[in-house]
C-alpha cells in the first residue's frame, strides 16, 4: 500500500511515534443490497474501501475518490453513517498509528467492479448475508452499522444515535 506523501513527511520528523490519521471508509451498497468489497494486497482479508484523508481534504470527495481509484466504481456519497477510533496500529517496519475513521454509505452510480491499483488483488460485489473470509476486523462492524442507519433511513425514522454507537 503506498504511504501517502505527507505521512512519509511526517514520518521524517517524528520517526516511528504513534500518528494520529483521519481515515475515511464506504460502505456502497447497490439496489440488490449487495455490498462493493476489495481484498486488500497487504494482509489478503477482504475490505471496504478506505483510505487516508490527504490534509485539507473533504471526507465526502475523499471516500468517492477512494472507491473510483481502487475499484473504477464511481458512488454517490449519501450519508455519514459511523464514527469510530481505531486501535492502535503497528507496522511491520516499527511505525504506529491510529485513526480516526469516518464511514459513509454510498451506491454506486457507474463504471465497473475490477481491481484499480495495487491496494487490491481482487475486488466483487457480495450479498450481505454471504460476506467472504477472511474479512478485514473493522469491516464487520462498517458495513453492521451502516445497514442499520440505511434500515432506518428507509423505515422514514432518523437515525440521530448512530455516531455514539
Amino acid at each position: 500500500m503506498p504511504v501517502p506523501d505527507f505521512v512519509l513527511r511526517l514520518r521524517e520528523r517524528v520517526g516511528p511515534d504513534l500518528l494520529w490519521l483521519t481515515g475515511v471508509s464506504a460502505v456502497v451498497l447497490d439496489d440488490e443490497d449487495r455490498v462493493l468489497l476489495g481484498r486488500r494486497a497487504d494482509n489478503g482479508r477482504w475490505a471496504v474501501v478506505s483510505g487516508i484523508l490527504e490534509p485539507g481534504e473533504e471526507p465526502a470527495p475523499a471516500v468517492a475518490r477512494e472507491a473510483l481509484e481502487e475499484t473504477g466504481v464511481e458512488v454517490e456519497v449519501l450519508a455519514l453513517t459511523a464514527v469510530s477510533v481505531g486501535e492502535p496500529v503497528l507496522y511491520p517496519n516499527g511505525d504506529r498509528a491510529q485513526y480516526l475513521d469516518l464511514c459513509f454509505w454510498c451506491r454506486p452510480t457507474g463504471g465497473e467492479a475490477h481491481v484499480a491499483d495495487d491496494e487490491s488483488t481482487a475486488v466483487g460485489w457480495f450479498a450481505l448475508d454471504a460476506l467472504p473470509e477472511p474479512l478485514n476486523a473493522s469491516s464487520g462492524p462498517r458495513i453492521a452499522r451502516t445497514v442499520a442507519y440505511v434500515s432506518a433511513a428507509r423505515r422514514g425514522e432518523r437515525p440521530e444515535a448512530w455516531f455514539a454507537r
